[in-house]
């Protein structure tokens, strides 16, 4: 059964059992992927982490995260979205508990590896389940309320966790998340009713060919260089290192940092969600999600240029404008699936984000490498460095860009 072909059910059926749970899933992923911009330099000074360290440990989030992502796939349309992603979060909160123990990079970077598993279902495992529920055109505007929730979980990382650092420490901290997370766990597993589709396949053989026409398909081809790029910029920058441009190309300091990266919280939220409302009002006159995504891209790429350039605009209209423009990209993972049958939504969406969160993880690190070259005289990195590191991937961007304008429609 398609989600088309679904009984109709109420929207408080819907959304107490259906998006809620899962929205609350991908609070906690975004609030584990962000966390590191403000704890990130407290790990520095308090182990000793220079960038490149801090940079490896917030990155295996991401390469972990992508490493699973074509098992979560098939796991996605196999065993369906609410057990995998049931699982997954304890194995989350496994990692969170081991990270409250850590007291070096080898130990963190394991700890941040287990977590990245354990939420590579955050979104994915929503927009399988959402695909399940809800009619194609209704997906730009549920995955934009979804990812709205994420925003919340980046606005939790900013300023409350400062705050909670101060007063319980960053251990206990990664203790209490790990119980939330549990706790999330059991919702999903108790709360969200199942459902499974008729196309599904039996073998994961069935299911490795069903990879193939994916990754031959001329849209996707067209779509993924730029869904790469942009999205590993955007995971790189806002999960770490946002935090140090504050401070050294800002001058703010850790308690106004983390208020600008709460205002870009908001501006994630209320982009993602007007983002989503628009290209489904748009969708229902025959408009492709394409027409928003890609000029909010293009700001998104010019936003970054500002940054690399140390633009002299107040640090909470930078962090506003980033954060609102830079979810734009995920649109195409809604369009992407409506390209395909319904029982492949997991691994479409699974196959993009394989390619973005493994770049993300890899830039986290040249990014790091590449301050580590430019070190300012009173600490923390000079212009030179940022202007390095985000200039350099700004004209990567571009090139993807052109790339994707040029063949979306072979």
């Amino acid at each position: 059964m398609t989600a088309p072909e679904a009984p109709a059910r109420g929207l408080l059926f819907l959304a107490g059992r259906v998006f809620l749970p899962f929205a609350a899933g991908y609070f906690l992923s975004y609030l584990f992927r962000t966390v590191n911009a403000v704890l990130g330099p407290v790990l520095g000074e308090e182990l000793a982490m220079d960038a490149a360290a801090v940079g490896l440990m917030t990155s295996a989030f991401f390469l972990a995260f992508a490493g699973i992502q074509i098992p979560l796939g098939m796991a996605l349309d196999r065993f369906g979205p609410r057990r995998t992603h049931a699982v997954l979060l304890v194995i989350a909160a496994a990692g969170a508990v081991l990270f409250s123990q850590g007291d070096g990079t080898p130990v963190l970077t394991l700890a941040r590896a287990i977590i990245g598993i354990g939420m590579a279902g955050g979104l994915l495992a929503a927009m399988k389940m959402f695909a399940l529920w809800f009619p194609g055109q209704k997906l730009p505007l549920i995955n934009g309320l979804v990812l709205a929730a994420g925003g919340a979980g980046a606005m939790a990382a900013s300023a409350p966790v400062h705050a909670m650092i101060a007063l319980i420490g960053w251990r206990h901290l990664f203790l209490v998340l790990a119980a939330v997370t549990l706790l999330v766990a059991v919702l999903i597993h108790v709360v969200v009713p199942e459902r499974r589709t008729t196309g599904a396949p039996v073998t994961f053989a069935d299911q490795f060919k069903g990879l193939g026409l994916i990754l031959r398909s001329p849209a996707f081809q067209a779509a993924a260089p730029l869904v790469m790029t942009t999205q590993a910029a955007w995971l790189s920058t806002q999960a770490l290192w946002f935090g140090p441009w504050l401070r050294d190309m800002a001058g703010l300091d850790a308690g106004n940092a983390a208020e600008a990266l709460f205002i870009g919280g908001l501006a994630m939220i209320a982009g993602y969600a007007f983002l989503g409302w628009l290209a489904e009002r748009l969708s229902r006159f025959g408009i492709p999600v394409s027409f928003v995504a890609v000029p909010v891209t293009l700001v998104f790429i010019a936003v970054q240029a500002l940054l690399a350039l140390g633009s002299e605009l107040p640090a909470w209209v930078l962090t506003a404008a980033f954060s609102a423009t830079g979810g734009a990209i995920i649109i195409f993972y809604a369009d992407m699936t409506q390209r395909f049958p319904v029982a492949m939504a997991g691994r479409v969406n699974t196959t993009l984000a394989l390619y973005a969160f493994s770049l993300g993880g890899v830039l986290q690190i040249l990014f790091g490498l590449v301050l580590d070259l430019f070190p300012a005289a009173g600490g923390g990195y000079s212009p030179s460095g940022y202007l390095a590191a985000f200039g350099g991937w700004v004209l990567v961007q571009i090139a993807c860009f052109i790339w994707y304008l040029a063949r979306r429609h072979n």
